[in-house]
């Protein structure tokens, strides 16, 4: 997965609650077979009117918000079912970090194995980066994972707290089975030792 460092852009207000991953990716789009296109379905029924045009009032179909790298989301974002579609989705659709009070746990996970920040602030925080960002003027904010911070383009900071396990895998870039295979000359030792006292296996 891509390394997450330090990342600059837009971040686009999305602050309704309980928004389960159902409607982050709709059921239609759980039909294909690869991971190919899931950015068109990202809140597809949100960002699109009934005749499959973009809706002009949803925020990320705003020209200012259209290349948004960041989402600030209401409480409680990504409940539901597991659907790893979502956050497949999301990453595809340029988000590299979302920002809220609180996730599920499910989606939390997936987001981590796939190389998306989730950030926790408290809704006081929150909500002022949100309401900084619905303006065109300032919808710009620098996340900082080595020091743990956002900046907004008024340099305003807000310091974030996140598992050191969980920051070191975004910071080298290194999913599970990545992580896995740094133990590879244990494994195969074991492997060799486990053999050789049961050579049957072979």
């Amino acid at each position: 997965m891509d390394k997450f460092i330090k990342e600059t852009g837009i971040a686009a207000p999305y602050l309704a609650h309980n928004i389960d991953t159902d409607v982050i990716m709709p059921k239609q789009f759980l039909k294909r077979i690869d991971r190919a296109g899931l950015a068109e379905g990202v809140l597809y029924d949100q960002r699109f009117l009934s005749e499959g045009v973009p809706n002009p009032e949803f925020i990320l179909n705003q020209e200012d918000w259209q290349d948004s790298k960041f989402l600030v989301v209401g409480d409680n974002f990504g409940c539901g079912s597991s659907r790893e579609y979502a956050v497949w989705g999301i990453q595809q659709l340029g988000i590299r970090a979302i920002v809220g009070t609180s996730f599920a746990g499910i989606f939390f996970d997936n987001c981590q194995r796939n190389g998306v920040l989730l950030i926790s602030l408290s809704p006081t925080q929150r909500d002022e980066i949100g309401i900084t960002v619905a303006s065109a003027e300032s919808h710009q904010i620098e996340i900082d994972l080595q020091q743990q911070t956002i900046t907004t383009q008024a340099g305003k900071v807000y310091q974030f707290e996140i598992d050191p396990l969980r920051k070191e895998a975004l910071l080298s870039g290194q999913d599970t089975i990545g992580e896995t295979l740094t133990m590879k000359p244990l494994i195969d030792e074991f492997e060799k030792a486990h053999l050789a006292a049961s050579p049957w296996l072979a």
